[in-house]
C-alpha cells in the first residue's frame, strides 16, 4: 500500500461524493481489502488525479464507459450520482446515453437510461424528504 497514493485517492473520490472513501473501505474492506486499496490508489489516486482532463470530463467519460460495458449497473449509478454532484446535468447524461446507441447499441443505451432514471428518481425522492 502506498500511503501517498491512498491519501490522494481518498481526497479525489471525496471530491466526487462526500465520504465516498469510507464507502469503498466499508463495502470492500473486510472482504477484499486489497481491492479497496487498489480502487482508491489506482482509480482515484492515479487516474482521476492525473493532469490533463478536468474532473467533469473524466466523469462524463466514466459514465460513458460504464454504460457501454452494459454490466456495471451499480458502478454506473454511483458515477451518475457523482456526475450530478459535479454539475453535469441530467440532460447531458441522457445525451450521453443517446449517443451510446450509435456505437454500443440500443441495449446499452436503454439500460443506461434506465439506470439514470433510477438515480434521478432517488435524488428527487431525497429532495422531497428534506
Amino acid at each position: 500500500m502506498n500511503t501517498e497514493r491512498l491519501e490522494r485517492g481518498k481526497n479525489k473520490i471525496n471530491e466526487l461524493m462526500e465520504g465516498a472513501d469510507q464507502g469503498v473501505l466499508k463495502g470492500l474492506g473486510k472482504t477484499a481489502p486489497d481491492l479497496a486499496n487498489y480502487v482508491l490508489e489506482f482509480i482515484f489516486g492515479d487516474l482521476y488525479s492525473r493532469d490533463g482532463l478536468d474532473l467533469k470530463t473524466k466523469q462524463m467519460l466514466t459514465i460513458t464507459i460504464l454504460a457501454t460495458l452494459g454490466n456495471a449497473k451499480p458502478q454506473l449509478a454511483y458515477h451518475i450520482n457523482c456526475g450530478l454532484n459535479l454539475g453535469i446535468t441530467r440532460e447531458n447524461i441522457i445525451d450521453v446515453m443517446t449517443h451510446i446507441a450509435g456505437y454500443a447499441g440500443f441495449p446499452a443505451a436503454l439500460n443506461g437510461v434506465a439506470t439514470a432514471k433510477e438515480v434521478f428518481a432517488e435524488r428527487d425522492q431525497k429532495d422531497l424528504n428534506k
